[in-house]
């Protein structure tokens, strides 16, 4: 407020010097002469009008200010928040993965760009005994902790989902398929060795079933998946805990 006020003075002593410059120039050349009232008029005119209206003017400037900041400032929140609602509709809440819908979006945006890569069909094996035996919380630290840790072996281009209770996807950006099975067999032993425990100290034992399939460029995502899923099928047939390309 001290220096809105600080700026009307400011202006009416502008204003005033100003007026008086005008006074002493022009009166003289119209044969009058700057005194006595027409002197306190050049002085007081100014004065009056020029310091309520900057104060008025400095004032509503300063709110509009004030209101422009805050309405950019809510407006970078809203941006913000709606960012996190799209990451959040994209994310699997357990698991923290991308959920089945954003995934497959994924994976038709890397066919129609030409990309190929090792497409990696998960289960985790015996799951539904994890839950009957140990309750759901440890299914879903189960669950948890397997997303965390496909993501942890993932690179920065690989896409890792949840396609719907104990299954994931995985897909190995512009991997060959050497890569393909090398990095099947790191998930399905780290997946192993996974250190899950009940609240009794009791290790409960995890294990995974992969079916692996190379997606040349251009491939369909949806034969791709089924691919992947049949050799899925014959992995578990063939005992589990194993990965079928």
């Amino acid at each position: 407020m001290y220096k809105i006020l600080g700026k009307a003075l400011a202006v009416g002593a502008l204003s005033t010097l100003a007026s008086l410059l005008i006074s002493f120039a022009f009166v003289p050349l119209m044969g009058g002469k700057v005194a006595g009232a027409g002197l306190v008029m050049t002085i007081v005119c100014p004065i009056a009008i020029s310091i309520p209206a900057s104060f008025a003017h400095f004032y509503q400037s300063g709110k509009l200010r004030a209101a422009n900041a805050a309405l950019a400032e809510t407006k970078d929140k809203l941006a913000a928040a709606y960012d996190r609602l799209q990451q959040q509709a994209r994310r699997d809440a357990l698991t923290g993965v991308l959920n089945r819908t954003a995934f497959l979006a994924e994976l038709d945006a890397r066919s129609d760009a030409g990309v190929r890569g090792g497409l990696l069909f998960l289960d985790l094996d015996h799951f539904k005994s994890v839950n009957d035996r140990f309750g759901h919380a440890a299914g879903d630290e189960a669950l948890s902790l397997v997303g965390a840790l496909l993501c942890e072996l993932a690179s920065q281009d690989d896409l890792v989902g949840r396609l719907g209770g104990e299954e994931f996807a995985v897909f190995l950006h512009e991997a060959t398929p050497e890569r393909m099975l090398d990095h099947s067999q790191t998930i399905r032993e780290a997946v192993k060795a996974v250190d899950l425990r009940t609240p009794a100290g009791v290790r409960i034992a995890l294990g995974v079933s992969i079916g692996a399939f190379h997606c040349p460029p251009r491939f369909d995502p949806l034969e791709a998946l089924a691919a992947s899923d049949r050799n899925l099928y014959r992995a578990k047939a063939m005992g589990r805990n194993m990965v079928v390309a």
